[in-house]
């Protein structure tokens, strides 16, 4: 048998549910197919201690605020993991989401005798209308090939690890300074482990800065409606951080701490691994970044007389510890006593389950906005899908107004053509 609909939502996380709710507003049937767990991700791929990296008051759905599914969490805490999967599981049934779980998407192709697509499931098949791939951007961790396995060290990726207590005795390697990596590195330092952090390009804004949160100083500076950049240039490394109640992210500080920090992770050779010599101007480029961000701020309170404290200590440079005077090079693992490498590298889109063409030669989706080339398909959750905040809750609510609003284009569309009887010929004059 093949069940019909509409309109078919893949992935019941954030975006999921953002898309689910504006079609039930604009009248669309539609269903939306989850292969685990609503929220699976923020539940099963984060580590223990993860948290928000934005306070409750910003990171969430407009007709939802975190205090209604826990009283504890105030308009400026980070929620945890835990409570952002609760959140979100709360919100769909809150507008009663049309969602079922346990069914995984294996194949989508268009149907080639009439519009739509056929859709290949683990609970059978499937014909839509349309597809909103709402499957988001962590799809394939990307670990690089550049430590054999024959170094005898494990090597994870930063979407399996969970805390400290799960990794071999011994010092860490961390490969990648953004948010995720940045936070391991942290973690596993304050449990006792010498921690190895290798850095390269990333922004680095303060956590807050006279009061504000940085959430709001992207907002009132205008930074979160930035419109997507060029394609290829998409991907800025961010180092920001809400544990611990949310703190600025100093790599000079992390340093002096006790965290060696490295340059951007190159070859493997003879048991050691090379560095390359561009750690100090990482560091600097984020403080520029950083700094950059405290004049703008400076700025704007300037110019509409806003009442905000000074905040001198937001510009604190901290010395330069010996591991940045005099970087390393070149690292022996073993000699270095290091028996996990941590990957903070990311992830790679992985949409080999749609045979449609739809993708660019890198199986990047092309689209304006979600509107996919392809009639009929859409993308939700995509960094940069419209503007820097898309791929943050509140982001993708709003990129999925914008596709539920295209669907009820084409479908008005549709229903013309289908309901509108051909125009009767003209009657003939008489003479």
């Amino acid at each position: 048998m093949v069940e019909k609909i509409d309109t078919l939502v893949i992935g019941a996380g954030q975006a999921g549910l953002a898309m689910s709710e504006h079609l039930t507003a604009a009248g669309v049937p539609h269903l939306v197919l989850e292969r685990n767990r609503i929220a699976e991700r923020w539940r099963s791929a984060r580590w223990d201690s993860l948290v928000a990296n934005g306070p409750a008051w910003h990171d969430r759905f407009p007709g939802m605020t975190f205090d209604e599914i826990d009283p504890s969490v105030g308009p400026d805490d980070f929620p945890g993991k835990e409570i952002v999967a609760d959140y979100l599981e709360a919100y769909a049934r809150k507008y009663a989401a049309p969602v079922r779980t346990g069914v995984e998407v294996r194949k989508v192709e268009r149907l080639a005798d009439r519009p739509g697509f056929r859709v290949e499931t683990s609970d059978g098949v499937f014909e839509a209308t349309r597809v909103v791939a709402a499957t988001g951007p962590f799809q394939k961790p990307l670990i690089p090939a550049a430590i054999p396995e024959r170094a005898g060290v494990a090597q994870i990726h930063s979407s399996d690890y969970r805390n400290p207590d799960q990794l071999a005795p011994g010092a860490v390697l961390i490969v990648g300074a953004g948010s995720s990596g940045v936070q391991i590195a942290d973690e596993l330092r304050h449990a006792g482990r010498n921690v190895y952090l290798s850095v390269g390009p990333h922004d680095r804004p303060p956590r807050s800065y006279r009061g504000r949160d940085f959430c709001w100083w992207l907002g009132v500076l205008g930074k979160w409606d930035m419109s997507a950049p060029a394609p290829g240039t998409e991907h800025v490394t961010i180092a920001v951080s809400g544990a611990r109640g949310g703190e600025t992210i100093d790599f000079r500080r992390l340093a002096q701490e006790g965290i060696i920090l490295l340059g951007r992770c190159e070859t493997w050779h003879d048991g050691k691994l090379a560095f390359a010599g561009d750690l100090t101007r990482n560091l600097d480029a984020g403080d520029a970044n950083h700094n950059g961000l405290l004049d703008e701020a400076d700025a704007y309170v300037a110019r509409n007389g806003l009442d905000l404290p000074d905040d001198p200590e937001a510009r604190r440079r901290y010395p330069d510890a010996d591991c940045i005077t005099h970087p390393i090079r070149e690292l022996d693992l073993k000699a270095a006593g290091i028996s996990t490498v941590i990957w903070a590298t990311g992830f790679a889109a992985d949409y080999g389950w749609m045979k449609i063409d739809a993708f660019d030669d890198r199986g990047r989706p092309v689209h304006q906005r979600g509107v996919s080339v392809e009639p009929g398909i859409y993308f939700l959750g995509l960094p940069w899908q419209s503007r820097r905040g898309s791929s943050f809750i509140w982001g993708v609510w709003h990129d999925a107004r914008h596709i539920a609003e295209q669907i009820g284009i084409q479908r008005k569309y549709m229903d013309y053509h289908e309901n509108t009887a051909p125009l009767a010929a003209p009657a003939a004059r008489s003479a």
